[in-house]
């Protein structure tokens, strides 16, 4: 398993494979992969054969697809979007 934050081009990230965020989010690692693929989601590495994503960004796209909103382009908007997001908060 990936643990921990680091920070990426100054934003926060969380890395989690495919399999890790398909647990945390209730949805099946090939839907991770296929997110990740359509819209393309910050990769920070690899852990061995498997590819490690920001969290993060995975999370915004689940959240605005059950909102049943408009995915942004890229993880730069989708940071943006969680910062406009948790400021309403």
């Amino acid at each position: 398993m990936v643990r921990g934050l680091s920070a990426v081009r100054g934003v926060l990230v969380s890395p989690a494979t495919a399999k890790t965020a398909a647990v945390r989010l209730g949805r099946e690692a090939v839907t991770i992969r296929q997110w990740a693929r359509r819209y393309g989601v910050r990769v920070l590495g690899r852990a061995g054969r498997e590819v490690v994503y920001d969290f993060a960004d995975l999370a915004t796209i689940e959240g605005c697809i059950w909102r049943g909103e408009e995915v942004p382009e890229t993880p730069e908007d989708r940071d943006a979007l969680r910062a406009r997001l948790a400021a309403a908060a």
